[in-house]
């Protein structure tokens, strides 16, 4: 029993310090594809582009295709991180390794894919920009609508991956649900919910492509960041029409959900108005 114990404490322990660090990663991201991009611009001047450089120039300076490499090579890793870790044959290799860990080993990778990405990414600054926002007055009000698409998108995207059970996309409800002798949290779905969530794990794709390519400066290296994970977002995802039916009815379910509470007010204070009438 006390071995069970510490097995538990131990898979629980392990199972929140990766939460905690892919919270802060996922900040970090935020940082890096908003904020950290907006700020430059924000007050309409930007130094992310040299528009005086032509592009041939540009293209055939060795620090531009330095930094582009760099950035193709970081970017790779994190595609072959996230793709092969998701592979079926290394997935039930490694789930057989490392059991109900197996997520929260996947969200760990992932996330120390996107830091290590981020901490040396290099940015393209001797390069002209592909767009740049410069003319009065939208060089003020434009990154400020920027900043505020970002983020309302951003608040859709934290919305989103709550209601897709959350807990369970982080790995920490296999954790839970083991030491509960529950088993595996997907097997307590429905088919049509395992099915769908299998072709589509990543239910922000409209939101984070809105993050990429909306910016009051697109630079060399932004354009390959957006470009290359915008196409993997598309190439990610093979939704039919079985799953696109399953969520219609998912959500008119959670919208009649909201929609009792309120429907029990109402009956609640209408019978209260005739038993107040009849007395």
């Amino acid at each position: 029993m006390a071995s069970v114990t510490v097995r538990g404490w131990a898979l629980c322990t392990a199972s929140l310090l990766n939460f905690a660090f892919v919270f802060i990663s996922g900040a970090d991201l935020i940082r890096f594809l908003s904020f950290r991009a907006i700020y430059h611009n924000i007050t309409g001047e930007t130094a992310l582009c040299q528009d005086s450089i032509p592009w041939s120039v540009a293209l055939q300076d060795s620090s531009v295709l330095r930094s582009l490499v760099v950035d193709l090579g970081l970017l790779a890793l994190f595609v072959t991180q996230h793709s092969l870790l998701a592979w079926s044959p290394i997935k039930q290799s490694l789930q057989s390794v490392l059991g109900v860990l197996n997520r929260t080993a996947y969200c760990f990778t992932t996330a120390l894919a996107l830091q290590i990405l981020m901490r040396y990414w290099q940015p393209v600054t001797d390069a002209p920009c592909l767009w740049s926002v410069r003319n009065a007055p939208w060089s003020i009000w434009f990154p400020l609508l920027c900043f505020s698409l970002h983020f309302l998108c951003w608040t859709i995207i934290c919305s989103i991956l709550l209601i897709f059970d959350y807990p369970e996309l982080m790995g920490v409800k296999q954790v839970y649900y083991e030491c509960l002798g529950l088993g595996d949290p997907l097997s307590h779905k429905s088919p049509c919910a395992q099915r769908f969530l299998s072709h589509f794990r990543h239910p922000v794709c409209l939101e984070l492509g809105v993050v990429l390519w909306l910016l009051p400066a697109l630079s060399l290296d932004r354009l390959l960041l957006a470009g290359t994970l915008s196409t993997y977002l598309a190439l990610a995802h093979s939704l039919d029409k079985q799953d696109l039916a399953y969520l219609c009815v998912h959500f008119k379910s959670k919208m009649q959900l909201l929609a009792e509470p309120h429907r029990d007010s109402v009956d609640t204070s209408d019978r209260d108005h005739s038993n107040h009438k009849e007395k």
